[in-house]
C-alpha cells in the first residue's frame, strides 16, 4: 500500500498546486482589470491637454 499512498499523495499534491496557481492568476487578473478600469476613469476626469505631441519614429 506504501506506493498506492505515494501515488494518491502526489497527486493530492498536484491538484493543490495546480488549483493554487489557477486561483493566483484568476485574482491577477481581476486586479489587472480592475486597475485598467481605474485608469480610463482617471483619464475620462483629466481636461484634455492643450499641448499635442507629434512624434516621428
Amino acid at each position: 500500500m506504501g506506493m498506492m499512498d505515494s501515488i494518491a499523495s502526489m497527486a493530492t499534491s498536484y491538484s493543490q498546486a495546480q488549483f493554487a496557481t489557477e486561483y493566483s492568476m484568476a485574482v491577477t487578473k481581476k486586479m489587472m482589470d480592475t486597475e485598467e478600469l481605474a485608469l480610463q476613469e482617471l483619464q475620462q476626469m483629466l481636461p484634455p491637454s492643450p499641448y499635442t505631441f507629434d512624434v516621428y519614429a
